[in-house]
């Protein structure tokens, strides 16, 4: 693919994400993993690791319905977007603050993580801070989902970063590795999918060894 058929492609999934009230063009991603592997259905719990700028969350709410719910959380909150009742949104660091009360208002039958690292432009360093992200994510999502639920992460492919999916594997019954239409051919990201998690109890122990 070109750069200017690159150009086009990127233009294409911004428009259509404005055109249908989406704050980014992030959101045909999850709308893509949605379509392959049914991640939603009306009534569910869905958490949603850093939010902003608040596409994932829209669509989820969506698609859960009124009788479900979508918490997100974000350092900086969306602004100037509404959401619907069943949204629930803090401003918080996750690194930061305990899991209780997702763990509280769950368990989840899909829990997100689109985050990635503010990007320095030297490879190596921005895998690491993609890992850290990664390495949060997965400690809410062990301790909050649901029993036989999703865990969506996006992660920027490192040796470090195939270890850490590699030490996941127990915990699902299917793993997959995706890299959806709407992402950018530069970009270094992809996305691990697990399926069918073997619960909180399951992976009370786990530990990362770097």
């Amino acid at each position: 693919m070109t750069i200017k058929d690159q150009r086009r492609l990127d233009d294409h999934y911004s428009r259509k994400a404005r055109k249908e009230g989406y704050p980014a063009r992030s959101v045909w991603k999850l709308e893509e993993f949605d379509r392959k592997y049914g991640l939603f259905k009306p009534g569910q719990k869905v958490l949603d690791l850093g939010c902003a700028p608040g596409g994932w969350t829209l669509y989820a709410a969506a698609k859960v319905g009124a009788g479900g719910l979508a918490l997100g959380y974000d350092l900086a909150l969306p602004k100037g977007q509404k959401f619907p009742a069943q949204v629930v949104l803090r401003e918080a660091d996750l690194a930061e603050i305990d899991s209780a009360e997702a763990v509280d208002l769950g368990p989840f039958d899909v829990v997100l993580s689109d985050m990635a690292p503010k990007t320095t432009g030297r490879r190596e360093i921005d895998q690491a801070l993609s890992l850290r992200l990664c390495l949060i994510a997965w400690d809410w999502a062990r301790k909050s989902a649901k029993k036989g639920g999703f865990f969506l992460l996006k992660i920027f492919q490192s040796p470090d970063g195939d270890r850490f999916l590699k030490s996941l594997e127990p915990y699902f019954r299917k793993r997959t590795l995706l890299k959806p239409q709407a992402t950018r051919k530069e970009s270094q990201e992809i996305y691990f999918l697990g399926q069918a998690f073997a619960g909180p109890e399951a992976a009370a122990a786990y530990e990362f060894v770097f």
